[in-house]
C-alpha cells in the first residue's frame, strides 16, 4: 500500500511538472520572435528627412559663407600687395643729372648774391675814370659770361633731351605695370610714379626755360652796358683837349 501511494503521488508530480514546463519557457521562446518585426511610421520618417535635409542646407550654407569669406580675404590680400616695381631711381638721376648742369653754370650762376654783385660791378655805368683799356676787359667779361651762358643753356637742352629716352622706357614700364595691376593698391602705386615722371618731365622743362632765360638775360645785359660804356667812349671822344700840336715829321728818316 504504501508503496502504491507513494508511485502514485511521484507519478502526478511528473504529470504536473510536465504541463507546466511550457508556461514557464514561453517567454524564453516568444521574445526573440517578438524582437525580429519592423513597425514603419510614414509621419516620423518624413519628419527626419526634412530635419536631416534642413541639417544639410545649413551645411551647405557654411560651406558657401566661408568660400565668400575666402575669396574676400584673397582681395583684401591683392589689393593689399605692393607694386613690384620702382622707377624711382630712374628719376631721381634723371633729376640729378639736370641740376648738375644747372650747378656747373660758368661764370655767373644761379644765386641772388652773384648776379647781384656782377650788375654792380660788370654791368653797372662805364666808370668816367676808368681807363681806355679798362673798359675794353670790362666790354670782354661781359662777352665772356654771355658765351657762357649760351653753351650753359645748350648744355642744359642737351642733357634734357637725353632724359627723354629713360622717360619713354619709363613710361611704357609704368603704363605695363598699371594695366596688369591685381589690386588697387598696385594700380595707385603705378598711378603715382606716373606722376612722379611727369614731375621729373616739368622740372627739366622748368630747367630749359631757366636756362634760355638766363642766356637771354646775359646777352640783353650785355647789349646795355655796351651801350653805356659807348657814350662814355663817345663823351671822351668829343671832349675838347689840348688838340693839335705841330712837330717835324721826316718822310726820309735817312736823307739829307
Amino acid at each position: 500500500m504504501t508503496r502504491s501511494v507513494r508511485s502514485r503521488s511521484r507519478a502526478l508530480r511528473m504529470t504536473a511538472a510536465i504541463f507546466a514546463a511550457p508556461i514557464a519557457l514561453s517567454p524564453i521562446i516568444s521574445t526573440p520572435a517578438a524582437a525580429q518585426w519592423v513597425v514603419y511610421d510614414p509621419t516620423n520618417y518624413a519628419q527626419n528627412l526634412l530635419t536631416a535635409t534642413r541639417a544639410l542646407q545649413q551645411i551647405n550654407n557654411q560651406i558657401t559663407s566661408l568660400q565668400n569669406e575666402a575669396t574676400g580675404l584673397i582681395n583684401q590680400a591683392r589689393n593689399l600687395a605692393s607694386l613690384p616695381f620702382s622707377s624711382l631711381q630712374q628719376l631721381q638721376q634723371s633729376v640729378q643729372r639736370t641740376q648738375q648742369l644747372l650747378g656747373e653754370a660758368q661764370r655767373i650762376a644761379y644765386n641772388v648774391q652773384n648776379i647781384d654783385q656782377a650788375f654792380r660791378t660788370t654791368y653797372g655805368n662805364a666808370s668816367m675814370s676808368a681807363s681806355d683799356q679798362q673798359l675794353v676787359a670790362g666790354a670782354r667779361e661781359r662777352w665772356q659770361n654771355t658765351v657762357g651762358g649760351l653753351q650753359d643753356a645748350m648744355r642744359v637742352q642737351a642733357g634734357v633731351v637725353g632724359n627723354i629716352d629713360t622717360n619713354r622706357t619709363q613710361m611704357s614700364a609704368l603704363v605695363g605695370q598699371s594695366q596688369g595691376a591685381t589690386g588697387a593698391l598696385q594700380a595707385t602705386q603705378a598711378g603715382n610714379q606716373l606722376l612722379a615722371l611727369q614731375a621729373q618731365q616739368l622740372a627739366d622743362l622748368t630747367a630749359v626755360v631757366a636756362a634760355n632765360g638766363r642766356a637771354q638775360s646775359l646777352t640783353e645785359a650785355e647789349r646795355a652796358a655796351a651801350a653805356e660804356q659807348g657814350r662814355e667812349q663817345r663823351r671822351r671822344f668829343l671832349t675838347p683837349g689840348s688838340g693839335y700840336q705841330p712837330g717835324n715829321a721826316r718822310m726820309f728818316p735817312n736823307g739829307n
